[in-house]
């Protein structure tokens, strides 16, 4: 120790000291933003797991509502084909009922006619009722209108062509005659 007296060492093991106990704040400021930062990519990964679940949940619930609404509706281009065909056999009812001769075709006609509308049902298509309801645009197409004492307004008279629905889908609107107020009240003059 020659040129070092007590003094110089205490003040080296001092610097020493405060050089190590600063070292240790360093490393645990370090360690400190080293764990928060941690900590910081914690979250954010969880953030990202909770989403990403969500984002699957939702995609499950899509798909599962396209598969059912794929199954509902998967019917509609057969049923819409057999509506025309269902018409006809309703013609041919008409005019079997007309000639008297012709009764058993006319109740071969019905079966078939009531056959068709089983399967219809079955499938969740029926027939929309419309004699002598009011208009519905949503569910009627007015062909024309007939004045009439017997039904109030915006009634529907008769029916040309029966309108269907499929589930709450309209898949044909009713071709509907609806009345009107009769020629005496509507040229009345107004009060």
């Amino acid at each position: 120790m020659e040129g070092n007296s007590p003094a110089d060492v205490k003040r080296d093991t001092g610097a020493t000291r405060s050089e190590t106990a600063s070292d240790a704040d360093a490393g645990r400021t370090n360690g400190e933003a080293a764990l928060e930062q941690l900590r910081q990519e914690l979250d954010s990964a969880n953030d990202r797991a909770l989403r990403a679940q969500a984002e699957l949940e939702n995609y499950r619930r899509r798909a599962r509502r396209e598969l059912e609404d794929e199954r509902r509706w998967a019917a509609l281009p057969l049923i819409r084909d057999l509506l025309p065909v269902l018409d006809n056999v309703g013609r041919a009812i008409d005019a079997a009922q007309k000639a008297p001769e012709s009764e058993t075709l006319l109740e071969g006609f019905k079966m078939v006619s009531q056959q068709l509308d089983r399967l219809l049902e079955a499938h969740q298509c029926r027939r929309i009722e419309a004699l002598h309801r009011p208009f519905d645009p949503h569910l009627h197409q007015a062909i024309s209108q007939q004045p009439s004492d017997e039904y109030p307004a915006s009634t529907v008279v008769a029916v040309v062509q029966n309108g269907f629905q499929l589930h709450d889908r309209v898949i044909r609107p009713s071709q509907v005659i609806v009345a009107t107020a009769p020629p005496s009240e509507r040229d009345a003059p107004k009060t």
